[in-house]
């Protein structure tokens, strides 16, 4: 799935001067939530800008499934443990989360970073690693992915993107792929491709797998 045509790829989004290595003002911490149900991929997207503007950074740090690996033992403190080796590329350990976010401040406030948070699910996920504009050097840009709009709103986002499901002829054309092997139904199956669009609303993790599944029966 390509995600290049979507809105924050165009001209006149803030994003579209990053990936563009145009967007060179510098100025504050520049906070973007990406936001939507699961499966829409929100994770795919931020990986993409990720690799289109990093370049352009001191150090950076994309943490995956903070959700998830914040419900380990010490996870959240990993986790900043985590961040910290990925910019600085230092071992360093802390015995809780206060001692955590006092190193964080003193080594990245004169760096410019960028940091990606993957699917967090709670404010204190972020208070605990990204908690304070002033952590972070001028010009460092901070990305998350969640499926909670009001986290992002609770902690002052600068911009928040809803992504969306396709519309009906994209989420055909995906569809199509997977349950026919081209990018288009014949007329005999039309009408099952446009009644299984409409049952998975244009999710698209929804569509593979009802694709592929009946790709799967037909074979056998």
């Amino acid at each position: 799935m390509k995600f290049r045509s979507h809105y924050l790829f165009k001209k006149g989004n803030k994003f579209h001067y990053w990936t563009q290595n145009e967007y060179k003002s510098g100025i504050g911490v520049y906070m973007v939530g990406i936001y939507g149900i699961g499966g829409l991929g929100k994770t795919t997207l931020a990986k993409a800008l990720y690799n289109k503007i990093s370049s352009q950074f001191e150090g950076c740090c994309f943490l995956s499934n903070v959700r998830q690996a914040s419900k380990q033992f010490n996870g959240l403190v990993q986790l900043q443990e985590n961040l910290l080796y990925e910019i600085l590329k230092d071992d360093l350990k802390f015995v809780n989360l206060d001692r955590g976010i006092t190193i964080i401040r003193s080594r990245l406030h004169s760096k410019k970073v960028l940091i990606v948070l993957d699917d967090v699910d709670k404010l204190e996920q972020l208070e605990a690693l990204v908690g304070g504009r002033d952590w972070f050097g001028q010009g460092s840009k901070i990305i998350v992915t969640t499926r909670n709009r009001h986290l992002l709103s609770s902690h002052g986002f600068d911009e928040m993107h809803n992504i969306r499901g396709l519309y009906q002829d994209k989420a055909i054309k995906l569809f199509s792929w997977h349950a026919f092997k081209e990018s288009h139904p014949s007329s005999n199956y039309l009408g099952l491709a446009e009644r299984a669009t409409s049952y998975c609303k244009g999710h698209p993790l929804a569509l593979v797998v009802l694709g592929s599944f009946l790709c799967t029966r037909d074979q056998t």
